[in-house]
């Protein structure tokens, strides 16, 4: 059984592995690894020697510390090593990979990996993500912390235990969660977002596509134009029309609008025809327009109704709505007459009708006003949202603060939107 204590992968590679007569048999450079319970394990360790690579399995190794590793073999009994995709290597696919410590909602670079003995095997206990891992990797991992301890920093020990890590992409051995998939879940949709956009693509998708309908939804909005694109077209159609549906009809316009058109086409006449009408209106105007900026989701009463029946009314409508700030009151033809609050529908004498409270004062945008126009009109005016009416100040739509601010503050890349 090997001399085994608790080492560091860095503090062992480029050093030799001896025979029993002290001969070298090669200079370590990485470990294969192999699952194991609990933890993984040290499957053999591969040596280099005159540009060549050769294998020494675990099991005949008979002293593995970071001043001796010996094995029980001679040079005449190594395998020649011939690299494998199959293989996970701690080397290769581990170190300085990036993982998602999805605690914290970020991406972390593994500096050095951590191994200790367990029932006669060397096992992965940790990964380290922290200072001390890069200075050890430097050789200077003491003088470092003499360093910082001048300044009285103590460096942290930033390890993340081996229990918490799982595959990422199950087909991908290098990138791992620091937390079971499921529990990403969990995590604001902009985190997820920039968690997605921190690694490759095919990892992010593969993450997008396990979380649920309604977080995927949130999650694609907040991602670039591109990502949205890439996620959406590589993903199953039908799941792709459930994610599209579950969103707001101007985020799924936006999305849908960075497709090819065919793809753009096919996911329209996939989706409710309700909702595939919703998305179609808001697709005939431009993106960088009031138009295109607009949700079609809000909701509006007739000017008779009494507030009370308009407050029950809301109860049933507002489930459905994204984001409500005020209530609108049209006409039989659907033209705008005025606008309320909720606070002023919540105050007001339930006996009165809509027409006695609502305000007929309105600012109001045209949808082919250019979105500086809109912004300096929610702006000047301190409004949350402000409506959009055709020539026949019918109203179509309704510009809300979020989205304007969205497009105000950059850095997201301006949409070229198609029209169907």
């Amino acid at each position: 059984m090997p001399i085994f204590g608790e080492l560091f992968l860095s503090e062992l590679l480029k050093k030799p592995i001896l025979d029993l007569k002290g001969d070298n048999l090669g200079t370590l450079r990485d470990i294969i690894i192999v699952k194991g319970e609990p933890l993984p394990v040290v499957k053999s360790l591969i040596v280099s020697r005159k540009k060549k690579k050769f294998l020494v399995p675990w099991e005949t190794m008979s002293i593995f510390n970071k001043r001796v590793m010996a094995s029980t073999l001679n040079r005449e009994d190594l395998a020649q090593y011939e690299p494998s995709d199959e293989d996970l290597l701690a080397v290769r696919d581990i170190l300085d990979k990036q993982i998602v410590d999805a605690t914290g909602a970020k991406v972390v670079r593994v500096n050095d990996i951590k191994l200790e003995g367990f029932e006669g095997k060397a096992v992965l206990v940790a990964v380290d993500v922290g200072m001390r891992g890069i200075l050890r990797r430097l050789g200077i991992e003491r003088q470092g912390n003499e360093f910082f301890k001048l300044f009285k920093i103590e460096l942290p020990h930033n390890l993340i235990s081996w229990t918490y890590i799982q595959p990422l992409e199950p087909k991908l051995k290098t990138i791992a969660l620091t937390v079971p998939r499921q529990m990403v879940a969990n995590l604001h949709p902009a985190d997820i977002a920039e968690i997605i956009s921190s690694v490759s693509r095919e990892e992010g998708t593969s993450l997008f596509t396990d979380l649920d309908l309604k977080t995927a939804a949130e999650t694609l909005s907040e991602l670039e134009p591109d990502v949205q694109a890439s996620i959406i077209t590589e993903m199953e159609p039908e799941k792709a029309s459930d994610i599209i549906e579950e969103m707001p009809p101007d985020e799924a316009a936006d999305i849908l609008g960075d497709l090819p058109t065919e793809k753009m086409k096919a996911l329209l006449e996939s989706i409710d025809q309700e909702d595939a009408e919703d998305i179609q209106e808001l697709l005939e105007h431009e993106e960088n327009t009031a138009g295109g900026l607009m949700t079609n989701e809000f909701i509006a009463y007739e000017p008779e109704i009494k507030v009370s029946e308009a407050i029950e009314r809301f109860k049933r409508d507002a489930a459905e709505i994204e984001t409500i700030y005020y209530i609108y009151v049209i006409d039989p033809d659907e033209k705008l007459l005025g606008v309320l609050s909720l606070r002023e529908l919540l105050l007001a004498d339930p006996g009165k009708t809509l027409s006695e409270i609502m305000v007929t004062n309105l600012k109001t945008l045209n949808p082919e006003d250019d979105e500086d126009i809109v912004a300096a009109a929610i702006s000047k005016y301190n409004l949350a949202a402000i409506p959009v009416v055709d020539n026949d100040n019918v109203l179509i739509g309704i510009v809300t603060m979020d989205d304007i601010i969205d497009r105000i503050l950059p850095p997201k890349a301006k949409r070229k939107r198609k029209k169907v």
